[in-house]
C-alpha cells in the first residue's frame, strides 16, 4: 500500500509507467526530485483500511447466496477476513493462501472482477451431492454436481490429528444423537461434558473411520479439531436439511441414504 501511494497510483499503474520502488527514502526516484516519507502518514493508514473495507465488502456480494455469515466490514485484516479471502482464492482458481490481497496484484483485479463465487475445480463435482474441505483455508464447499450450494468456514485435525486427504469418499455414518440433543459423545475421545473441545460431536455424518463432519459450538479458522471437520451448529443443520436427514431420529449407515461424498485437499499455512 506505501508504494501505491508512493506513487499516487489510483487503481494501478498502466502498461509501460515507470515505478518508484524505493519506498519513503525522501526521493522520487523517478524524476529525481524530493518526495516527502509516509512514515506514520495517517493517510497511508485510512488507505489501508479503506482498501481492507472494499475488499470485505467485495467478499460480502461474492459469498452471499451460500448462506456464509457475512463478514464485518470494519477495515482489519484479521484471520477471518484472511480466511475468506483463501476460500475465494480457491474458488476462483488461484494459489490458495490467507495473505492480504495486494493492491494492483492479478489477485485482486480477479477478485473485484468476478461476478459470481463459482465452484471450485474439484473432482468433487463428479458426485451428486459433495462436501470439498480445503484445509489451507479451512473452508467447506458444499454442493451437487456442477453447481455450488454453500460455502462454510470449517475447522480440521491438528497436528497429529490431520483430518485425512479423501478423493470423493462416501459417507458411510449419519448419527443424530436423538437421546443427547444431537450431540454424540465420540468413542475414541469419550467425555461427560456436551463439549466439541472434548470429544462430542454434533449430529455427525463419518466419512472416515472415525473422522466426521459435525457441529461445534467453536470453529476457529486453525485446525482445532482431532480429525473432524467442524461445522457451526446452524450450518450442520443447514447441511442435514439440504441432505433430507434433519428428521431422521436413528442412526444410519446406508450410503444411499446419506447421498454425500467429500474431499479432503490442502495443507493448512497460517499467517
Amino acid at each position: 500500500m506505501r508504494l501505491w501511494i508512493e506513487n499516487g497510483f489510483g487503481e494501478g499503474p498502466a502498461v509501460g509507467d515507470l515505478v518508484d520502488v524505493c519506498v519513503d527514502n525522501g526521493v522520487n526516484d523517478v524524476t529525481g526530485e524530493p518526495a516527502l516519507r509516509h512514515d506514520d502518514d495517517p493517510a497511508v493508514e485510512a488507505a489501508v483500511v479503506d482498501e481492507v473495507r472494499r475488499q470485505q465488502e467485495k467478499l460480502n456480494e461474492l459469498f452471499a447466496p451460500f448462506a456464509t455469515t457475512p463478514l464485518t466490514v470494519d477495515g482489519i485484516s484479521g484471520p477471518l477476513t484472511g480466511q475468506r479471502l483463501c476460500a475465494a482464492r480457491v474458488a476462483l482458481g488461484l494459489d490458495p493462501s490467507v495473505a492480504d490481497l495486494q493492491p494492483g496484484s492479478i489477485e485482486r483485479t480477479t477478485l473485484f472482477a468476478a461476478t459470481e463465487l463459482p465452484t471450485p475445480t474439484s473432482t468433487a463435482t463428479g458426485s451428486d451431492r459433495w462436501a470439498l474441505i480445503d484445509r489451507t483455508c479451512q473452508w467447506m464447499f458444499i454442493g451437487a454436481g456442477p453447481d455450488l450450494v454453500f460455502a462454510f468456514p470449517t475447522s480440521t485435525g491438528t497436528d497429529g490429528f490431520e483430518t485425512r486427504t479423501q478423493d470423493r469418499a462416501a459417507v458411510f455414518r449419519y448419527n443424530p444423537a436423538v437421546d443427547n440433543g444431537g450431540w454424540h459423545d465420540s468413542t475414541e475421545y469419550p467425555v461427560g461434558v456436551d463439549n466439541p473441545l472434548n470429544g462430542n460431536l454434533y449430529k455427525p455424518l463419518y466419512f472416515d473411520l472415525g473422522q466426521a463432519i459435525h457441529g461445534a459450538n467453536n470453529v476457529p479458522p486453525v485446525p482445532a479439531s482431532k480429525g473432524c471437520a467442524r461445522l457451526s451448529v446452524a450450518n450442520q443443520e443447514r447441511l442435514l436439511d439440504w441432505l433430507g436427514l434433519l428428521d431422521v431420529t436413528e442412526e444410519t449407515w446406508r450410503k444411499q441414504e446419506i447421498n454425500l461424498t467429500v474431499n479432503v485437499q490442502g495443507e493448512f499455512v497460517g499467517r
